[in-house]
């Protein structure tokens, strides 16, 4: 196979792990590169460069695996993650590993499906439909428990020099009357939710709403009517970790039996 017609895939391996070694020394914990350099390590290897250079960096922070090689030169007991590092730059970051995906041990809630037929008419099963479904369905008021507004979508600001994305921004009151701040990032299902963007939500937090409540959400399609979400909360150091997950199924009024709503009667309330 030409160099030129190599899968995506493999293309993108080839060139992350060009940068990484590029910069890397035995026993760094960070490994700060430049956006352009993805060009020129192309041009090296004797490859195409990437028509999306941003795609490249995105696909290792939430779809695919970094190469073996990365991997192999973490310090031990710690996996690589590329976080920003300022403006048009990036780090490998060696972190305490962070797996983030639902457990397919736990069990199903199922929710009346309040989705308008339309949306669902032209929805394409991607974070935007995920989104949307959140939204008509009220799913962040059943899995928190808190009343929850949507205040702005697609949230792009500056925190420390790096530019930040979040999918979608919600401010909430309990019945106690405290504030809180939901900071939601979605993946579609073949997509990884990832720590480096959580831990970006609670720094945003803290500099655009330090006097809410901050809790991260992350939410994924386990399948088309399938969503799994997650809760996160910062522990001991400052470390990510997963304080809540939840699998909710939307269907229609049908398909939800009066033995089920009985089951769900018999819950403890919490």
């Amino acid at each position: 196979m030409s160099e030129s017609r190599q899968p995506k895939a493999t293309v993108y391996a080839r060139i992350i792990e060009h940068i990484f070694f590029t910069h890397y020394e035995p026993g760094a914990e960070e490994v700060v590169f430049d956006r352009s350099e993805i060009a020129s390590a192309a041009r090296s290897l004797g490859v195409d460069v990437p028509k999306n250079v941003g795609d490249s960096i995105y696909s290792f922070r939430y779809r695919q695996e970094l190469p073996a090689a990365i991997r192999n030169a973490a310090p031990p007991g710690k996996a690589w993650v590329i976080a920003p590092a300022g403006r048009s730059r990036y780090k490998f970051a060696a972190v305490q590993p962070v797996e983030i995906k639902p457990n397919p041990a736990y069990a199903e809630t199922k929710i009346p499906d309040a989705t308008p037929g339309i949306i669902e008419m032209y929805a394409s099963g991607d974070e935007q439909a995920l989104l949307a479904k959140l939204r008509y369905n009220r799913l962040l008021d059943v899995f928190t428990g808190v009343a929850c507004y949507s205040l702005q979508s697609h949230l792009r600001t500056t925190v420390g020099g790096c530019q930040i994305e979040t999918d979608e921004l919600y401010v909430g009151v309990d019945r106690r009357g405290a504030h809180y701040v939901f900071p939601v990032q979605a993946k579609a299902a073949k997509e990884r939710l990832g720590i480096v963007q959580i831990q970006q939500d609670f720094d945003m937090c803290m500099v655009r709403f330090p006097g809410l409540i901050c809790r991260p959400i992350g939410a994924q399609f386990m399948e088309k009517d399938l969503i799994a979400l997650f809760a996160f909360e910062q522990g001991s150091e400052g470390r990510l970790m997963v304080c809540a997950e939840k699998h909710y199924r939307l269907v229609s009024s049908e398909n939800l039996s009066p033995e089920e709503l009985a089951t769900y009667r018999d819950h403890p309330f919490g």
